[in-house]
Order: structure tokens, then C-alpha cells, then sequence
């Protein structure tokens, strides 16, 4: 092996890891030992389950919705991929707390005025209920933003690893008759997946650190609690530490698992 892959195998070794490890246990050992930082801990564990849940819901739904946008894209029709293209392009403009505040305080309210109006004549039958904007929890206003938002991103790499696929097995395919799912099933999404890995899970980690932007809007995430507790407490140090810590676990763990996911991916691709 030439001397330069033995330099680069050693340089490879994950030290970072190491480092952020040591840091990570003896960060354990002082919370543990503690009583403040136990506190603030206990605290914070209250917002996390509030932070897993608009990640994983956000992003499953905007999953969804940029594959839908990126298959728009991919169409024969040029309006159609016009209008996937102006999504795009115009939610990706946006700053997302500039998004979030808007479909709160403004989507939100649009949306239950567009409902009653709609819901009139059965307003009138008594079988439904007008629908007050309170109703439209501040929760599922920032799940739904963080859904638009991060669509856009999805749909983009979604775009990119679908195109990534030679041409001449989808060709192949329908010479075989696989019809348009059965070769989007079979063949095009089982190679798009493995490149859009990395990408997709990278976003999957931010949508992680962007969740604690629904803080803004008072939902009791990681954030929230922690701006609370300090703002009671005066212990700002402690406290916003602690909130680091946690994200750090979060972030960094999803991104060794992911590393693993792919060096697995490839092994078996080579096999």
C-alpha cells in the first residue's frame, strides 16, 4: 500500500471521537455529582419528549410531501414541474423563523377563516362546531412550518438521487413491463436511497437543532424549558450547558449512527 493511504488510514482514526467522548463522560460524572445540574437535567427531560416529537413528526411529513414535490418535478408535464420548481425556489428564500412566524400568525388564522367558510352548511346542519384559531394549537403550527421548510430541502436531494439512476436500467425495466411503480419501486427508489443517504440524514440531523426554533412560539421543547428554568433561576451558565449537552448527544449520536448505516450500505453493495 502506498505510503500516503497508510497517512491517510491513520489520520482517519476518529480522535475527535475520542476527544468528545472524554468530554461527553466527565460532563456525565459532574451532572451527576450536582444537585443543580441534576435539577436543570430533570428540568430539560420534560421539553426533550416535545422536541423528539416535532422532529420525528416534521420530518416524516416533510418526507412525504418532498417526495411528492420532487416526483412533481421529475413529470412529463412542464406545469407540473413549473410548479414543484416555484415551490422550490420560494420556500427555500424564506429564513425559517421568518416561516415559522408566519404560518402561526398568519397561515393558522387564514386556515380556520378558509374552514368555517367552507363548513358553513354544516355549521348551519348543527354538526359541526365553528373553529376558533386557539383551536389550531401553537404545537402543530410549528410542526407544520418546519414540514413546509424542510420539504423544499428534501425535495431537492429526493430530485438529485432519483436522476442519479442510469437511464438504461429504467429502460430496461420497461422492456421488461414493469410498470411506472413497479419500476419506481424496483428499481429506481433501491439506488436513489443509498445517494441520498447522507444527504437525507444530514437534514434529518438539522431538523434536530431547528426544532428548538418552536421555542419562539412558547412550545415547552428542550429550549423553552431551559429559557424558563433561567430565567427563574438566574443560572444562565448552568443551564444553557446543560442544553448543549443534550443537543450534542442527540446530534452527534444520530451522526455516528448514520456513518454506520452507510459503511454498512456500502459493505453490502460490495458484496
Amino acid at each position: 500500500m502506498p505510503p500516503s493511504h497508510r497517512t491517510g488510514t491513520k489520520a482517519d482514526f476518529p480522535w475527535w471521537l475520542v476527544a468528545a467522548g472524554a468530554i461527553g463522560i466527565a460532563a456525565a460524572v459532574a451532572i451527576a455529582a450536582s444537585d443543580v445540574y441534576g435539577q436543570i437535567l430533570s428540568t430539560l427531560v420534560k421539553g426533550l419528549w416535545v422536541t423528539l416529537f416535532v422532529t420525528v413528526v416534521a420530518f416524516a411529513l416533510a418526507s412525504a410531501l418532498g417526495l411528492f414535490i420532487a416526483l412533481l418535478g421529475l413529470s412529463n408535464s412542464q406545469i407540473l414541474r413549473q410548479i414543484a420548481r416555484f415551490y422550490v425556489e420560494i420556500i427555500r428564500g424564506l429564513p425559517i423563523l421568518v416561516l415559522l412566524f408566519w404560518i402561526a400568525f398568519v397561515g393558522a388564522p387564514a386556515f380556520v377563516a378558509a374552514w368555517n367558510w367552507l363548513s358553513l352548511p354544516l355549521q348551519a346542519a348543527g354538526l359541526v362546531e365553528p373553529m376558533q384559531v386557539r383551536d389550531f394549537s401553537l404545537l402543530w403550527r410549528a410542526i407544520l412550518a418546519l414540514t413546509i421548510a424542510y420539504s423544499s430541502f428534501i425535495a431537492e436531494i429526493f430530485r438529485a438521487g432519483i436522476q442519479a439512476v442510469d437511464v438504461g436500467q429504467i429502460e430496461a425495466a420497461k422492456a421488461l413491463g414493469l410498470s411506472r411503480y413497479q419500476r419506481f419501486r424496483l428499481i429506481v427508489w433501491p439506488q436513489a436511497f443509498r445517494t441520498i443517504l447522507p444527504p437525507y440524514g444530514n437534514d434529518f440531523i438539522a431538523m434536530v437543532k431547528d426544532s428548538s426554533l418552536v421555542s419562539v412560539l412558547g412550545v415547552a421543547d428542550i429550549t423553552q424549558m431551559a429559557k424558563v428554568y433561567a430565567s427563574g433561576s438566574f443560572r444562565f451558565f448552568e443551564t444553557y450547558s446543560i442544553v448543549a449537552y443534550v443537543y450534542l448527544l442527540l446530534t452527534v449520536g444520530l451522526s455516528l449512527g448514520l456513518r454506520a448505516l452507510e459503511r454498512r450500505m456500502r459493505r453490502d453493495r460490495a458484496a
